[in-house]
């Protein structure tokens, strides 16, 4: 048991080193996306990511209408709540944290939402050069 504990608790303290190492595109400690609705992979209002995140939410975009339904035709709907996931469902405006392809996706059919850079995660510039986040 005490091997555990001490496991659990060295794991604790890795993810808020993690946490405190992550940073936005810009290079500058990561600021907050959102809180309402309560955004982030985690729900914790940023665009962190980690191992269990298959999807790599990190783009903390403002939606619109034509990123809202675009993404739904690609199968994700954002629009429609889901409460069993106490996820309230976006409308235009919302800020959220999105995963990194869609955005990508929506970045190339020309309906990618803006985004806010100092809220979005570094791990973005894997999928698109900084250039391509500003436009």
């Amino acid at each position: 048991m005490k091997a555990f504990l001490g496991f659990f608790a060295l794991n604790f303290a890795l993810s808020f080193v993690s946490i405190a190492a992550d940073s936005n595109v810009l290079g500058s400690k990561m600021e907050k996306c959102g809180d309402s609705p309560k955004t982030g992979f985690y729900r914790d209002g940023f665009c962190l990511t980690g191992p269990e995140d298959h999807g790599t939410h990190v783009a903390c975009a403002t939606v619109t209408k034509e990123f809202l339904e675009f993404t739904k035709s690609k199968g994700n709907d954002l629009i429609t709540p889901a409460p069993e996931w106490n996820f309230p469902g976006l409308k235009p405006g919302d800020k959220w944290c999105l995963c990194a392809l869609r955005w990508r996706e929506a970045m190339k059919a020309g309906l990618a939402p803006k985004l806010d850079l100092k809220a979005t995660h570094s791990k973005i510039l894997k999928y698109a050069p900084l250039k391509e986040l500003k436009d």
